[in-house]
C-alpha cells in the first residue's frame, strides 16, 4: 500500500536529557508511538489559603504547579520481523532501561558516595541528575522532573524478554521557583511561558451576548 505523497509528516514526542551546567545534549529519547492523550493539571499558587486575608485573595505567589501524565506504548514487532539482533536477544529491555535510568543515579556515583561514607566524610552532596525536557512539538519544550514511572509488560518472547509494554510517565514541570532564572531549566520555562502568552493573544475574545447578558 502506498502512502499519499502529500500527507503531513507525523512528529514524535519524547524526552531530551541535557547537562544542567553546559546544556550539552546527552540523550534524545523519541517515543515509538505518540500517546493518544496527554493529561495536564495546573494548581494555582495563591497567597490566601482558605479563610486567609481577604486582601490577598487575588495575589499569586508564582507560576502554578503543573503536572503531566502520558501513557505510551512500545513494542518490538517491527524489529523482530526483520530479525534485528538486539530485539531478538533482549527484546525491549534497552528501550525500557533508557527510560528507567532517568530516575537512577549512576552506579559510579553510588559507588563514589559509598566510598566517601566509609572514609568518614561527614557531608555528602546529593547526586545531581541530568535536566529532563519533555518535548511535545515546538510549542511545548518543558523542563520536568520525572515523579513516577510504571511499566506494564504485556508480551514476552521465549526467553521472557518483554516485547510489548505500556509505559506511564508522571512529570512535574520545573519552573523558576524550583531552579531559578539563571538555570537552563528556568530559561526554558520562561520561553514556554512567553510562548503561551503569545498563543493566548491569538484566541478570539468572546462577547457578553453569548452569556445572555449585556455586561457585568
Amino acid at each position: 500500500m502506498t502512502t499519499f505523497p502529500n500527507s503531513p509528516k507525523l512528529l514524535k514526542g519524547g524526552i531530551v536529557l541535557i547537562d544542567p551546567t553546559t546544556s550539552a545534549v546527552r540523550r534524545i529519547i523519541a517515543l515509538q508511538y505518540n500517546p493518544d492523550t496527554v493529561t495536564r493539571t495546573l494548581q494555582a499558587k495563591g497567597m490566601a489559603a482558605e479563610g486567609g486575608d481577604r486582601s490577598e485573595a487575588l495575589r499569586l505567589k508564582g507560576p502554578p504547579t503543573e503536572t503531566i501524565k502520558v501513557d505510551a506504548e512500545i513494542d518490538a514487532i517491527d524489529q523482530l520481523e526483520i530479525a534485528d539482533g538486539t530485539a531478538t536477544q533482549v527484546g525491549l529491555h534497552p528501550q525500557l532501561a533508557v527510560l528507567e535510568l532517568i530516575v537512577y543515579p549512576t552506579s559510579a556515583e553510588l559507588q563514589s558516595n559509598n566510598s566517601l561514607a566509609q572514609s568518614g566524610t561527614l557531608e555528602i552532596v546529593p547526586m545531581e541528575s541530568l535536566l529532563t525536557l519533555f518535548v511535545w512539538s515546538a510549542q511545548r519544550i518543558l523542563p520536568v522532573r520525572l515523579t513516577d514511572f510504571s511499566v506494564t509488560e504485556e508480551a514476552f518472547d521465549t526467553s521472557l524478554n518483554p516485547i510489548r509494554a505500556k509505559v506511564s510517565l508522571g512529570m512535574r514541570v520545573l519552573n523558576v521557583d524550583d531552579v531559578g532564572f539563571d538555570h537552563k531549566g528556568g530559561s526554558l520555562f520562561m520561553s514556554y511561558l512567553r510562548n503561551k502568552e503569545q498563543l493566548a493573544t491569538r484566541s478570539q475574545d468572546g462577547a457578553f451576548k453569548a452569556f445572555g447578558i449585556t455586561g457585568v
